[in-house]
């Protein structure tokens, strides 16, 4: 694993600092002053993330390509999907305020299958609710009354929005070894759940082992365009991410399963900390098994797993607030002395993505100040642009690649033709919204603002007046970036879809929540899901 670990770092580190001898030879050739200076800071500073990423990128490229089984090369064991399964089960769902309806359907179609296996009597589901006292939570209480395998737990949530440490409802679980995380968002057969519980029964090293997930079909352009994507980045991005990561893997907060005994005894804050890391905070529980030793493993496999996806760019907003709330409170527990290195790099990792998009607004920002003041950019400035962009979405390309060179992935996504015209719609969605999300998660950290809890999966429209309100600062950047680079010729061209999501953020967000436009999407076949084609998997 040391060896592995090293080949990453030194291939992510040779792209990083490559890109940073680019960038320095393209701002000596303007002259060294304040405003080149101040940007090949923010380059210094967000080059390391772009490593990451092509490090990543192509050790998940090349498991997939080379392994005949990746996700046994990157979490082995001796486990089969044979294997009886023993161990008392709980199956929990933690929800915070949504609809509890469709939630407990997914719960029972679950439980179903499971009695189906033979197995079924070693499970239980729970739902723990987080939602504040009031009507809400006395309609949760009638909702799960009279099922009887759905037992139900609630405490007083934190008042913000945000969700609790696991472990206090853990303490309430009585005749459980396992439990297996989902939240309200989270579909997942039984055959998924089984595999997870079959790992951990034979991996006694293991306190969590977490499975990828992927989207739902949907008919919202937003969800549609979004999900798709992610399947491809995905599923490379956490191959290699496992690959050279072993045991001191990453933890999402659902669609786990967790050894009961090993978060109640380990994965409990000390007194001191319990108030700043209070928000639910997996890489944080994660951190505190690895400091005692215990595994943390992924599965990336996403056969049986699926996540509702946001069906448009105000509720994707909410949750990457809701999220970056989540983890912001614990940046001080990085210089505690009780992580190992990995833990600690999770904790770092996790706040990264928030962390570095003011760097990238100051970047966009200083090269615009630069054009508008001296003309064309220097010599080589859109090529170091185009490669930067590549390094930092080489996981979502490589996984492209991988559907285009594999005949069977080609023909369950309808063809080659019909695969090239699916990536072609979600690249341009990802530089739109790829444009718009440093500025929304600056904004975040500026103002703190995470939104109303939960965010609102069903509501899919998004009205002008609402758009506009919300996405004004993003227009007005939007329109001074473009005036400061429309001197820059075709230059200017070559940047604009880097910066083009900004002034066009609020048409954007109207368009890709409209159901007309998803329509037409799906007669077309743009970024339809396999299932669409197969049926579910």
């Amino acid at each position: 694993m040391f060896l592995r670990r090293a080949a990453v770092a030194a291939f992510g580190i040779a792209v990083a600092l490559a890109e940073l001898a680019w960038a320095r030879a393209v701002l000596a050739g303007m002259g060294w002053e304040p405003a080149t200076l101040a940007l090949m800071l923010c380059a210094i500073a967000v080059a390391p993330w772009a490593g990451l990423a092509a490090g990543n990128a192509v050790a998940g490229f090349l498991v997939r390509m080379l392994a005949h089984d990746p996700s046994g090369a990157v979490l082995p064991g001796l486990w089969s999907d044979d294997d009886g399964v023993t161990t008392p089960t709980a199956i929990l769902v933690r929800v915070h305020g949504e609809v509890l309806g469709p939630v407990l359907e997914n719960v029972e179609s679950l439980l179903a299958g499971l009695d189906a296996s033979r197995w079924g009597d070693r499970f239980q589901a729970f739902v723990l609710s987080e939602t504040p006292e009031g009507p809400a939570a006395e309609a949760e209480r009638l909702a799960v009354a009279g099922r009887p395998r759905i037992g139900y737990r609630r405490r007083q949530g934190r008042g913000d929005g945000l969700p609790g440490s696991l472990v206090p409802f853990l303490d309430e679980l009585e005749g459980f070894e396992f439990a297996v995380v989902l939240d309200a968002g989270s579909t997942i057969t039984a055959g998924a759940v089984l595999r997870l519980v079959r790992i951990l029964q034979a991996r006694r090293d293991l306190g969590i082992v977490q499975q990828l997930w992927v989207g739902l079909p949907a008919a919202v352009p937003f969800a549609r365009l979004l999900q798709f994507g992610a399947r491809a980045r995905q599923r490379v991005w956490a191959t290699g991410q496992a690959s050279w990561q072993g045991d001191a893997g990453t933890y999402c907060g659902h669609h786990a399963a967790l050894r009961i005994a090993a978060l109640r005894e380990h994965a409990r804050p000390p007194a001191a900390t319990e108030a700043a890391v209070a928000p639910a905070q997996p890489q944080v529980e994660a951190a505190y098994l690895r400091a005692a030793h215990w595994g943390v493993m992924v599965w990336p496999d996403a056969r049986g797993a699926h996540q509702v996806s946001p069906p448009n760019i105000v509720a994707f907003e909410q949750s990457d607030a809701a999220r970056l709330w989540g983890v912001w409170p614990s940046w001080h527990l990085l210089f505690g002395r009780e992580w190992l290195p990995m833990g600690r790099w999770h904790l770092l990792q996790a706040l990264l993505p928030f962390a570095l998009a003011p760097f990238y607004l100051a970047i966009a920002a200083l090269a615009a100040w630069l054009v508008w003041r001296g003309g064309a950019p220097a010599p080589g400035a859109v090529g170091l642009l185009y490669a930067w962009a590549l390094t930092v979405h080489a996981p979502t390309v490589l996984g492209y690649v991988e559907l285009l060179v594999r005949p069977r992935a080609r023909a369950r996504y309808g063809g080659a033709s019909a695969l090239w015209r699916s990536i072609a719609a979600e690249t341009l969605f990802a530089l739109l919204l790829g444009a718009i999300t440093p500025v929304s998660r600056t904004l975040a950290l500026l103002t703190r603002g995470q939104g109303p809890m939960p965010p609102r999966r069903d509501a899919q429209r998004v009205g002008i007046a609402e758009a506009s309100m919300r996405f004004l600062p993003h227009t007005v950047l939007g329109v001074l970036l473009c005036a400061g680079f429309a001197g820059a010729g075709w230059s200017g061209v070559m940047v604009a879809p880097f910066i083009a999501g900004l002034p066009l953020a609020v048409p954007f967000a109207v368009l890709t929540a409209s159901p007309g436009l998803g329509r037409f999407l799906m007669r077309l076949g743009i970024a339809a899901m396999p299932q669409e084609r197969v049926g579910p998997s």
